[in-house]
């Protein structure tokens, strides 16, 4: 079994704490449906927010997705110009059998810019 990352983000229209909440449990169950894992897969979740984003923690809603025994950390993300705002990102570390070329990652809303490559 190997450890491989899956990538995500996803935009909010503002700073909200209910929206944060929201589009953190939206972009991970979206992961999780894209790679089929299960919570007790998970071996870390890194967040980051844009510095835009002060509300709430995204890892919140991963508790409240009932993951309570997965290892959360959140950080702010680098401020760079002209760069997407109030952006969350996320980075799931799974334990899995899959190839890294079957890894789906998930963007979602404006962060899709991010990486047109991997967008649906």
């Amino acid at each position: 079994m190997q450890v491989r990352g899956i990538r995500g983000a996803i935009t909010i229209e503002e700073d909200d704490k209910s929206r944060v909440l929201a589009a953190t449990q939206e972009l991970l169950s979206a992961m999780q449906a894209a790679n089929d894992f299960l919570p007790e897969d998970i071996a870390s979740i890194l967040f980051t927010v844009t510095s835009d984003i002060r509300s709430a923690f995204p890892a919140e809603a991963a508790r409240l997705m009932g993951w309570n025994c997965v290892p959360l950390l959140c950080f702010q993300e680098i401020e760079v110009p002209g760069s997407i705002p109030r952006c969350i990102r996320v980075l799931i570390h799974i334990n899995t059998t899959k190839a890294q070329g079957d890894i789906k990652h998930t963007y979602l809303g404006e962060a899709r810019a991010l990486r047109r490559d991997l967008a649906d």
